[in-house]
C-alpha cells in the first residue's frame, strides 16, 4: 500500500462491497475481497487517526 492514498483506498472499498453487495464473485474470491477490505479499512482508519491528531497539534497551536 505504498502509493495508496485514502481516496483511493474508499474508493476501493465501494467497489468491493459492490462486488459482494451483488453476489459477483466466487467464495473464495469473496474471502480474498474480505480480507483486502479489512487491510483497507484499517489503512482508512489509520489515516483519519493521523489527520484528526494533526488538527488536534494544529488547535494547541493557535
Amino acid at each position: 500500500m505504498d502509493n495508496m492514498t485514502y481516496e483511493k483506498a474508499i474508493l476501493r472499498l465501494e467497489e468491493i462491497v459492490d462486488k459482494l453487495e451483488k453476489n459477483e464473485a466466487t467464495l473464495d474470491e469473496s474471502i480474498k475481497l474480505v480480507e483486502e477490505g479489512s487491510r483497507l479499512a484499517v489503512f482508512c482508519s489509520t489515516k483519519l487517526n493521523e489527520a484528526q491528531q494533526k488538527i488536534t497539534e494544529l488547535k494547541k497551536e493557535q
